[in-house]
């Protein structure tokens, strides 16, 4: 586990966790030159689309991918970023917003079980089930049992899908509240931009701390052996991807990833 991965059933149910400790601004990862660091995200987003390639030949796997962060902490430019050079054929990207009616006359894992991965494909949750824990009990919508339950319901949810072949990697994007005040008002200054902006995200803001805290509960809640998190400093977006591409590099590497068997029959076929 690195300095930045957490599973609570590691380190003790009981354990705190504070996010405040991790710095936004770290860059553990950087060879402390951008662009010698832009060139290598570039060289493994290459390496990642021919591990995806072997990934849906092979088959035996599913990959979920979960992006989680406040508004700005580049979910967007990481999906671009990392995942851009990979076939679209065996890769999925689902962003999740505010649940429908009908979604909401169900469980609330109903529509997120219905998005995960098969066989061989590789899914990207932009936002996810975690949503449906910190957006109602931030605004006191369920009860803090009822945030304990849920959280016990996703722990349940996830070892189902890694006992079932699904690799669940979940990345939390933690920005300052300084970057995201920049990248906000980027949106509004740029034309090009303002489509991303939505008046409700002031609004969020101003529930910053309690948003961090309500993080910092659920990644000490649901980071487990079988779905960790990796906390990752998002202040740089370049750093950002370099992580994330490079633990992804990792995951699929030991996974230890094969062509399927060549069948036989095809040995003496010739194409005239």
């Amino acid at each position: 586990m690195s300095d930045h991965q957490f599973s609570g059933a590691l380190l003790g149910a009981t354990k705190p966790f504070e996010l405040a400790r991790f710095d936004p601004a770290a860059k553990p990862l950087s060879s402390g030159d951008k662009a010698r660091d832009k060139a290598a995200v570039e060289a493994l987003a290459l390496e990642l689309d021919t591990l995806q390639n072997l990934f849906y030949a092979d088959r035996r796997f599913k990959l979920l991918v979960v992006l989680q962060g406040t508004d700005t902490s580049g979910k967007d430019g990481t999906i671009r970023g990392v995942f851009g050079q990979m076939s679209a054929l065996g890769v999925h990207t689902v962003g999740w917003k505010a649940p429908t009616e009908p979604e909401r006359a169900h469980d609330y894992l109903w529509r997120i079980h219905a998005q995960v991965p098969s066989a061989g494909e590789v899914t990207i949750f932009n936002r996810s089930h975690y949503e449906d824990v910190l957006v109602p009990h931030v605004n006191g919508w369920i009860t803090p049992e009822q945030t304990k339950q849920r959280y016990a319901h996703i722990n349940d949810f996830e070892r189902l899908l890694t006992e079932t072949g699904t690799v669940v990697c979940k990345f939390l994007l933690h920005i300052s509240k300084d970057e995201q005040k920049a990248r906000l008002q980027e949106r509004l200054d740029d034309p090009t931009k303002n489509w991303k902006f939505a008046a409700g995200d002031l609004e969020v803001r101003k529930q910053w701390p309690a948003y961090q805290q309500a993080y910092s509960e659920a990644i000490a809640a649901t980071g487990t052996p079988w779905a960790p998190w990796t906390i990752v400093p998002a202040d740089s977006k370049t750093h950002r991807n370099l992580m994330i591409a490079t633990v992804l590099k990792q995951t699929l590497q030991g996974l230890k990833l094969r062509y399927p068997p060549t069948d036989p029959a095809l040995k003496n076929i010739k194409v005239v």
